[in-house]
């Protein structure tokens, strides 16, 4: 591999095949489709996907989509490079993942984004920088039996003012609506609905009693179109209602 880092454009145009190294693909805009080992999940900004070496993976954008990607080197050179992070960072390449980005990372993702990444300098030092927040800060890496929450609830959180359908969800997982039904109530206790009620819920608390919002806007925010509504909802989920939600802060 001459550089290990590169800025990639993928298209609709499918993509299927594997490498002899791991890789790790960030999101920087648009919406890439991903399967890796008959998996599907999405990669958007902010996101990252992981893809273990030797492992069958098959990619798309309906819409075009750009992405920071790192071939990942060696072990020698993540030895030599990462000292002390080598052996989680080879965990972390060992399972196939989608996740999101702490704001540390994204912002590290951002600059690599807009720097010259062939020169050899900024990619050598920006994978090992990349690579070893990961190894720090990255999340409990789900088995290939869970669900994707953290990709499910990012999605959740960037369109909660928009309106959401579980097929949305179902689609980000890589599973039919029926099959992804039933796989949310066992490993939530929810029905992917009452979970998205919920999370746009707990958003909405957390505008009242952090920002001077409106509460028309805070509603709109999280998907009500009716302030009425939210209120009602609001007062069912926490039993206050948001004005009296807003007064407890003082």
């Amino acid at each position: 591999m001459s550089s290990p880092l590169s800025i990639r454009h993928y298209t609709h145009d499918l993509i299927c095949h594997s490498h002899e190294h791991a890789q790790l693909v960030f999101g920087l805009s648009g919406r890439l489709d991903f399967e890796v080992e008959g998996h599907g999940s999405q990669v958007v900004s902010q996101m990252l996907s992981v893809i273990p070496h030797e492992a069958r993976h098959a990619c798309g954008s309906p819409t075009g989509s750009r992405c920071l990607v790192v071939d990942v080197p060696p072990a020698s050179w993540l030895q030599q490079h990462l000292g002390q992070h080598a052996s989680a960072v080879r965990r972390l390449l060992d399972t196939s993942a989608t996740f999101s980005l702490n704001t540390q990372q994204s912002q590290l993702v951002s600059w690599l984004a807009n720097s010259p990444v062939n020169d050899p300098v900024i990619a050598e030092q920006g994978c090992a920088l990349l690579l070893a927040s990961l190894s720090v800060q990255a999340p409990a890496m789900p088995s290939s039996s869970d669900l994707p929450m953290a990709a499910l609830n990012a999605h959740i959180d960037r369109h909660a003012a928009h309106p959401l359908q579980v097929s949305d969800l179902a689609q980000l997982a890589g599973l039919s609506v029926a099959r992804f039904h039933v796989r949310f109530m066992q490993e939530t206790g929810q029905t992917p609905m009452d979970y998205l009620r919920t999370r746009r819920l707990e958003q909405a608390r957390e505008l009242l009693l952090n920002t001077a919002l409106p509460i028309s806007e805070v509603a709109a925010r999280v998907g009500y179109s009716s302030q009425s509504a939210f209120t009602a909802a609001l007062s069912r989920y926490l039993g206050q209602s948001a004005r009296a939600l807003r007064q407890s802060r003082d």
